[in-house]
């Protein structure tokens, strides 16, 4: 079935930073209209979209807020607090709503997100949500089609589930296991939460059934992160397993490092100190590097800058890019196409940290916010991300690692242990080809085949 005969949904997004409009967008295929936007100046009045702007702002100061001179950490930790996520154990019921709950159902109950639930009304199709507020909106008015909501991080905060959420018609799709074990805690029913994964882009997995660019992609960086064969040695049975015979012919090109700027712009100091440690070796075209600043111009131009300060400037667009575009839909395009060449990816553990299941290792820069905190965690859980050491000495750990395998293994963990279909799957469930019940978080169950005391404890 071709991408125009697909059954549509309507893909509700937010514009705040970057993660939930990434989240969306490999979902374009099925969307109705393209993906909307919750704050559009086009479907909302203007004090709505005068609302939507302050929390994208508050986002914005939240994220960059740890580099305020001397009260930057203090102010930091009392905003943090907002979105605190409470500890998932001891396991107990966290199903009673919180103030930050109980103030969005007052906003909601005020008309917060009406305009656009009223735009797609007109045509009941499911509706997926990549943020909470639309779909607790569309909850609350009754909206007659399917309600999904996709959660973007591994562990989430209790504003993202009803405030009654017994009552609630809004179906979860889950990017891992604790995200299951959190929602099911926050009081949804387990036959609302599907296990899908994060979904990721297409172009960088391929087809469905063969998963070619993912297969082709991994073994190409397998082989720059492996040059002197340890990890080949060791796991070439499970490679020829999973990829397939060993006999493609690899691209001929430089180790190449991405690092990430979050959406809000934080953290660019720490990839100035990636291009000074590398300097001589970019020089000598011996590495590339990316410098990802998604949709902010003025670091464009500092790295730019900073790369002319640091006699670079015949490494620009040649083994250091910096990647930019004013419209984020097309940056995350061109993005998705640059990983496909990216042997490691450094960046703080926001959404990316789910691109490990495309078998990227993941340095992870210092994490923003609690939400982050929780996918740091999990990243280590299944050994895909490895903590950065002190960035200004970048060059030594980074080879360092290189030459001892620890990044082709987090690769390959990633590949091995992250979901990574999670895009077909959601397809699939509003298509009705997969039946529901074969992705129910409930099938996921991991008790099935322990002991009586392990269920038990389950």
């Amino acid at each position: 079935m071709s991408d125009f005969e697909k059954k549509k949904a309507w893909i509700i997004s937010a514009d705040m930073g970057l993660g939930h409009q990434r989240a969306a967008y490999p979902l374009k295929d099925i969307a109705e209209e393209g993906i909307i936007n919750a704050g559009d100046p086009n479907l909302i009045s203007e004090k709505e979209y005068k609302f939507w702007k302050r929390v994208r702002n508050s986002y914005e100061f939240l994220s960059r807020s740890k580099n305020i001179p001397l009260i930057g950490n203090f102010l930091f930790k009392i905003l943090d607090s907002i979105q605190n996520i409470k500890p998932l154990y001891p396991k107990r019921d966290l199903s009673r709503p919180t103030l930050q709950t109980y103030y969005l159902s007052y906003l909601i109950r005020k008309g917060l997100g009406s305009e656009i639930i009223s735009h797609i009304e007109k045509k009941p199709l499911p509706l997926i949500t990549t943020f909470y507020v639309p779909a607790l909106v569309a909850d609350y008015k009754g909206y007659p089609g399917k309600i999904y909501c996709v959660i973007c991080d591994s562990d989430v905060n209790r504003v993202w589930v009803s405030s009654n959420p017994s009552s609630s018609r809004i179906n979860y799709f889950a990017p891992c296991e604790t995200a299951v074990k959190r929602l099911k805690r926050y009081g949804v029913s387990k036959d609302k939460i599907f296990l899908t994964g994060f979904p990721l882009p297409k172009e960088n997995i391929g087809s469905k059934e063969n998963k070619e660019i993912l297969k082709y992609d991994l073994l190409d960086r397998l082989h720059h992160l492996d040059r002197k064969g340890r990890f080949f040695n060791l796991h070439l049975s499970s490679i020829n397993f999973h990829l397939g015979p060993n006999i493609q012919s690899f691209r001929k090109r430089l180790l190449t490092i991405t690092f990430a700027i979050g959406g809000a712009g934080a953290q660019y100091e720490i990839g100035m100190k990636l291009i000074k440690s590398f300097r001589n070796n970019l020089l000598d075209k011996e590495i590339a590097i990316n410098i990802s600043v998604g949709v902010r111009k003025n670091l464009q131009i500092m790295f730019q800058d900073y790369a002319k300060e640091l006699g670079l400037s015949e490494c620009l667009e040649r083994n250091l890019r910096i990647i930019y575009h004013p419209n984020k839909f097309l940056y995350f395009e061109g993005f998705n196409e640059l990983l496909r060449t990216t042997d490691i990816l450094w960046t703080k553990p926001s959404e990316l940290s789910f691109y490990c299941g495309l078998g990227i290792p993941i340095i992870i820069a210092p994490p923003i916010g609690a939400h982050e905190e929780a996918n740091l965690k999990w990243l280590l859980e299944i050994h895909a991300g490895i903590l950065q050491e002190d960035p200004e000495f970048a060059k030594e750990w980074i080879l360092d690692w290189l030459s001892s395998g620890r990044f082709a293994e987090a690769a390959w963990d990633g590949f091995l242990k992250a979901p990574k279909m999670g895009t077909y799957i959601i397809e699939d469930i509003i298509e009705g080809k997969a039946g529901e019940k074969e992705i129910l978080a409930e099938s996921y169950d991991t008790t099935t085949h322990l002991s009586p005391l392990l269920q038990k404890q389950e």
